[in-house]
C-alpha cells in the first residue's frame, strides 16, 4: 500500500508498514479498538472519535490509575483521540471532512445507526470517497433475523457454542476468562481491512467489510464444529481435557497444577518413562491415541496417581528437555516473570501524560524490516481534538461538543 498521509508521528518514530494509512475509528470497547490498535502499532494514523461521555471502557474498573481505566488503555495506544457529538450537524460535517481523505472507517454501532445520523456508507460516505474501506462490526451481521440484536461477548459465547464446551465435566457452562471472541473479531477485522486495502490499491475500489462476533465465534469452533458437522458428535464439557487428544489435561502435583498436552504416541511413551511407569505406554488400553480416547477415564486415574508426588516446575523442565509438552499453570503475575516475556519484548513501557510510566503487553507481531512501535500512549479523552480539527480546517468552536450523554441509538452493537 502506498502511503498517502504524512501523519504527525513523534520525532524519530519508525515508520511501520501501514504508515500513511489513515483510520477513522468510531468503535468502542474491545473488538474494534483491538483491530485499530493492531493497525496503529504497525504505523497507521488512527483517529479515535469518542462521544462527549467517552468510550464505555473509560468507566470500567477498577483499577484506575491517575483517573485512567486500565481496561481502556489496553486497546487504545497508538491513536489520536478526539471528541465529536454526532447529534450535532457540525460534528457530522467534520466527520465527512475526515472521511474525504481517509483510507478506513471502522464502527460498531447497531445496524442503521450511521444511516440515521445521515452518515451511511452507501448513501453518504462512499460517494464522498469511493476508495474508502468501511468496516462494520456487529453482534450478528448486517442481515438475518438477529441483525438488530446487540452482541456482547458473553452472549455470543453462549449462543455460539463456546460456553457449552467450556467448563468442568458435569459442571455448568463457563465463558472464557477474557472476551476472546471480541479479540478474535478484532484480529479478523484488522486482517480483512488490510486485505481490502490491498484490493483497493490494485483496483482503486473501496468496499464494505461486514464482520460479526457471531460468525467469528463460529469460525473458531474448529474441530468441535467439524466433529458435529462431519460425525454428528456433540462433545460434552471436559474441563481441561481434549475431546480428540489424550492425554491432554491438567493434573495435580504436590506443588501445584501441571498442564499436559501429548500429541502423539512417541511423546506419550516419553511421558510414561519420565513418570517412571514405562509399562503404561505399552498397555493395550493406552497404546495409541484412539485407545487412549476410548479409555480416557482409566488413563486419567493412572496418571493422576503418578503425577501426585512430582514437583511441577522440575518435572516440566525434564519434560521440555525430552520434547514432551508439559507446563505448570501460572497465575497472571507469574506469567510476566516468564523469561520468554523479556526475551521476546512482550512487556513494554512508555510515558503516559497523566499516569507516567505505563506498562503494557508488547507487540505479538514481529516484522523484521518494519517493526511495530509505540508512537502514542492511549489518548486522554479528546486530547487531540484541536490538533485533528486543525488538519481539516476547523476549530473546537466549529463543532461545539455538548457535555451530555449520547443517545441510545448510539450504543455499540458489540462490547467486551
Amino acid at each position: 500500500m502506498q502511503p498517502k498521509h504524512t501523519q504527525p508521528d513523534p520525532v524519530g518514530a519508525p515508520h511501520g508498514p501501514l504508515h500513511g494509512v489513515r483510520v477513522i475509528d468510531l468503535s468502542r470497547v474491545l473488538a474494534g479498538p483491538f483491530a485499530t490498535m493492531l493497525m496503529g502499532d504497525l504505523g497507521a494514523d488512527v483517529i479515535k472519535i469518542e462521544a462527549p461521555v467517552g468510550d464505555d471502557t473509560r468507566r470500567w474498573g477498577p483499577p484506575w490509575v491517575a483517573g485512567e481505566s486500565a481496561y481502556y488503555t489496553c486497546t487504545n495506544r497508538n491513536k489520536r483521540g478526539i471528541v465529536l457529538d454526532f447529534r450535532l450537524d457540525a460534528a457530522r460535517e467534520a466527520l465527512k471532512r475526515l472521511v474525504r481523505d481517509a483510507d478506513v472507517v471502522i464502527e460498531n454501532f447497531r445496524v442503521g445507526t450511521m444511516e440515521k445520523w445521515g452518515l451511511g456508507y452507501e448513501e453518504v460516505l462512499r460517494p464522498l470517497n469511493p476508495r474508502l474501506v468501511y468496516c462494520s462490526i456487529t453482534g450478528y451481521g448486517r442481515t438475518g433475523p438477529a441483525a438488530h440484536l446487540p452482541g456482547y461477548d458473553p452472549i455470543i459465547e453462549a449462543v455460539g457454542g463456546f460456553m457449552a464446551i467450556n467448563g468442568e465435566e458435569g459442571g455448568r457452562p463457563l465463558k472464557v476468562g477474557v472476551a476472546v471472541i471480541d479479540e478474535l473479531t478484532g484480529c479478523q477485522a484488522a486482517f480483512a481491512i488490510t486485505a481490502a486495502l490491498l484490493h483497493r490499491d490494485r483496483t482503486g475500489e473501496g468496499q464494505r467489510v461486514d464482520l460479526s462476533l457471531f460468525e467469528s465465534g463460529l469460525s473458531a469452533l474448529a474441530n468441535q464444529a467439524s466433529a458435529f458437522l462431519m460425525g454428528g458428535e456433540v462433545h460434552p464439557r471436559l474441563g481441561n481435557a481434549h475431546p480428540h487428544i489424550v492425554p491432554t489435561d491438567s493434573y495435580e502435583t504436590r506443588t501445584g497444577p501441571l498442564m499436559v498436552c501429548v500429541g502423539n504416541d512417541r511423546q506419550f511413551q516419553r511421558l510414561c518413562d519420565l513418570l517412571g511407569a514405562p509399562e503404561v505406554a505399552v498397555d493395550e488400553r493406552f497404546a495409541n491415541n484412539r485407545q487412549r480416547v476410548a479409555h480416557r477415564r482409566e488413563l486419567g486415574e493412572v496418571l493422576g496417581a503418578l503425577f501426585a508426588p512430582v514437583d511441577a516446575t522440575a518435572f516440566s523442565e525434564r519434560c521440555n528437555e525430552a520434547g514432551v509438552p508439559v507446563a505448570p499453570v501460572l497465575e497472571i503475575d507469574q506469567v510476566f516473570e516468564h523469561p520468554q516475556v523479556e526475551a521476546r519484548d512482550m512487556l513494554i513501557e512508555f510515558e503516559h501524560p497523566t499516569v507516567g510510566p505505563m506498562k503494557q503487553v508488547g507487540f505479538p507481531i514481529k516484522l523484521g524490516s518494519t517493526p511495530a512501535a509505540v508512537r502514542y500512549p492511549p489518548p486522554l479523552h479528546g486530547q487531540h481534538t484541536a490538533e485533528v480539527l486543525a488538519e481539516i480546517g476547523l476549530t473546537l468552536a466549529d463543532v461545539a461538543p455538548v457535555d451530555a450523554a449520547i443517545d441510545a441509538d448510539g450504543e455499540p452493537s458489540c462490547v467486551g
